[in-house]
């Protein structure tokens, strides 16, 4: 579903704040699988999903999903195979409309638009069953503004609208970092429902390691614009936090350093 080949991002080249963003990285995402990505800063994390969303044209290298190469195309036309969730609960949504004008925008999304913009009572409704199982009462609320929800709600609307087109692939960037822990426990949740329930690919960097653990079916860490380690079936099942510090350490020959890195 998706395939990195030797892609390579420098940022600043031949001056004195020259970064190797992404060195050489190879990857690829199979049909359904759910990856988790974690490293400490500068590691890359960011950057890879910004060169696979099309926000970044790598230097070097390709870039394939579904088998279609978009390593040249821009990001707009990028976005029909993609679906994305950032970090700041504000992004992705229209603050100013209501929870229902949102969603329609997402399942509207790549369709050819006439003048009407009315929302009918079937969409409403099929709005309302696509909320409930998420047990925020957001079903009830659908004309609220999405301004007016906390960061979790709005996370949770911007992950059923990232995911209402049935995108090739769904990238989750740090979605739950802004968040409370309590709150950020909820949205994961609801990340791993919505993803095992749509059959979804998706990668998703953390910086949190035992969230990095717990979901999806295979972690990779990098390092330095790398990938250090890549851990997947029983082996990740039976992975620990401990563990996780020890192979980094001994792959990279340092130890794990990052201010913003939860381990537990």
């Amino acid at each position: 579903m998706l395939e990195l080949k030797n892609i390579t991002k420098v940022f600043n080249p031949g001056t004195v704040n020259e970064k190797v963003a992404l060195d050489n990285v190879s990857l690829t995402l199979e049909d359904g699988d759910f990856v988790t990505v974690i490293g400490g800063n500068g590691a890359g994390k960011s950057t890879m999903l910004n060169a696979i969303s099309g926000v970044w044209k790598p230097d070097e290298g390709q870039i394939l999903i579904d088998g279609a190469d978009v390593t040249q195309m821009p990001e707009y036309k990028r976005a029909r195979f993609l679906g994305r969730v950032f970090q700041d609960p504000m992004m992705g949504t229209a603050a100013g409309m209501g929870i229902d004008e949102n969603l329609a925008l997402a399942s509207r999304r790549g369709k050819r638009r006439g003048l009407g913009w009315g929302i009918t009572k079937a969409e409403r409704e099929h709005y309302r069953e696509l909320l409930a199982p998420l047990g925020l009462g957001l079903e009830d609320r659908l004309s609220t503004k999405v301004g007016l929800l906390s960061g979790g709600q709005r996370q949770a609307v911007t992950l059923l609208m990232a995911s209402m087109q049935q995108p090739r692939l769904l990238l989750l960037d740090e979605h739950t970092a802004a968040l409370d822990p309590k709150t950020a426990a909820k949205v994961l949740s609801l990340s791993d429902q919505i993803i095992e329930a749509n059959g979804l690919t998706a990668l998703m960097v953390t910086h949190n390691m035992h969230d990095a653990i717990t979901h999806g079916n295979r972690l990779i860490m990098m390092h330095n614009g790398g990938i250090i380690l890549d851990i997947s079936g029983e082996e990740k099942k039976k992975l620990t936090v401990e563990q996780l510090l020890a192979q980094f350490s001994k792959v990279s020959g340092e130890a794990f350093a990052n201010d913003r890195a939860l381990l537990g």
